[in-house]
């Protein structure tokens, strides 16, 4: 599958503003992304997943603030999904106003992405202490409750969002004994493996990316699980009876928000729906199109803008 590789640059450069052209750029079909900085921001303000300060092992300190290379945003889109008109579009009408937005694009090359991660400062994801998300080049990894092992040699990447940190401590409070897992969008399957240590009786994770499917099946292996299968394809794919008890769906708002019907049918009554992938400004649109289709809502959060949420679905006769 050939992809393009878009170098976005904005000005003035700001994390929240390569947080908002992200979403745009999915909106429109760019399906992974990674971003560095070349500003002067506050230390506390240069985060991974976990919401703790990484700082890369070459950096200029100015008092409490940080110089970091290499500003802007890489993204990267299939080519047959690519529309220089759509992509032009969307960046007109970008949200912010006097925000100038430029980008550069090649054909993405094979590489090797163990070394372009190390290079990156690509660090281990530590959620509360209790699960580690680790890669295979990573050495003296603390251990915890559960300890994941992940090979990023997929392109594009790994999942280490706060989108990702807020739907793995979900899991880590959630009773998944015995339970049916269905994993949309599951991209390297972190939530998947992680429900399976959590222990569920199985997972199904689903990707419309043949690079994830790959590299997902490998990071099952690695972490020697026998209770998740991995399959290349959509929501259309799902089953139209009720068969799973937890459905994780970390993706975009349009897909989640389109896609949820699909969900709703094949959730068994008063399974839940975990959700993320959107802002904070989103959750009512979400929470009202679940409400639609017979889901309570029961809790949501966010970090840095980034949301989640939780629902059930209802029994036949909890329905009014």
């Amino acid at each position: 599958m050939k992809y393009l590789e878009f170098h976005f640059t904005i000005e003035p450069s700001s994390s929240d503003f390569l947080d908002i052209l992200e979403a745009v750029l999915a909106d429109v079909g760019f399906d992974s992304f990674v971003k560095a900085g070349d500003d002067v921001v506050l230390e506390t303000d240069i985060l991974d997943a976990t919401g703790d300060t990484v700082l890369p092992s070459h950096h200029e300190s100015m008092d409490n603030k940080v110089q970091v290379p290499s500003a802007g945003l890489t993204a990267y889109i299939k080519a047959a999904d690519y529309s220089e008109e759509t992509l032009r579009e969307a960046l007109a009408d970008f949200p912010v106003p006097n925000v100038r937005i430029d980008y550069e694009a090649s054909e993405a090359e094979d590489k090797d992405w163990n070394a372009e991660w190390e290079k990156n400062y690509f660090q281990p994801l530590d959620v509360d202490g209790r699960c580690v998300v680790s890669a295979t080049f990573h050495n003296d990894v603390p251990q915890a409750e559960y300890n994941i092992k992940i090979n990023p040699r997929m392109s594009f990447g790994t999942g280490h969002h706060e989108t990702t940190r807020q739907m793995l401590r979900e899991i880590l409070q959630t009773d998944f004994s015995g339970k049916e897992v269905l994993d949309m969008g599951c991209g390297t399957s972190i939530l998947a493996i992680l429900s399976a240590m959590r222990g569920a009786r199985h997972c199904t994770a689903i990707d419309v990316d043949e690079w994830c499917v790959r590299n997902s099946e490998e990071n099952v292996h690695l972490n020697g699980l026998t209770n998740v299968n991995v399959h290349l394809g959509d929501a259309s794919m799902l089953p139209e009876k009720p068969v799973f008890d937890i459905i994780l769906a970390n993706i975009h708002l349009n897909i989640i928000t389109g896609d949820m019907p699909a969900y709703v049918r094949c959730l068994r009554p008063e399974g839940l729906l975990m959700t993320s992938g959107f802002y904070l400004d989103d959750l009512p649109q979400v929470k009202a199109r679940a409400a639609e289709l017979g889901l309570e809502f029961l809790h949501a959060g966010d970090e840095r803008t980034w949301c989640y949420a939780v629902f059930r679905k209802k029994r036949e006769n909890d329905k009014e």
